[in-house]
């Protein structure tokens, strides 16, 4: 029996909530699984991710096959919470900073 740990999708429509599960290769991707071993929920701010990084690796080492996605995820897990990303600005955000700092520049120069 081909075994795979992969993520079986949950939750309403355009609010989808993930289980990470141990399946057969062959059985649906939300239906009939061996056990879960996780959770995962990419809209919340962090993303939650939690996983039972033990059973994962026993069901490795029994010969069960990690989908891409879920490999990223064990990824992640291990590295811990990211440290904060910078907030990209749009280009209209920057045209007006820009636009700000060069006035400020400007009426400094009046003063003077």
């Amino acid at each position: 029996m081909a075994v795979k740990i992969r993520l079986a999708r949950h939750g309403s429509k355009k609010r989808p909530y993930y289980r990470v599960v141990v399946a057969n290769s062959r059985s649906p991707r939300d239906g009939r699984l061996i056990e879960e071993v996780g959770r995962y929920n990419p809209l919340t701010n962090p993303k939650v991710i939690d996983l039972d990084l033990e059973k994962i690796a026993d069901w490795q080492a029994k010969g069960a096959q990690l989908t891409d996605a879920v490999k990223a995820l064990v990824k992640a897990a291990e590295e811990g919470p990211k440290a904060d990303t910078a907030v990209k600005k749009s280009k209209k955000q920057l045209a007006k900073e820009a636009a700000a700092a060069k006035a400020a520049a400007e009426a400094e120069g009046a003063e003077e």
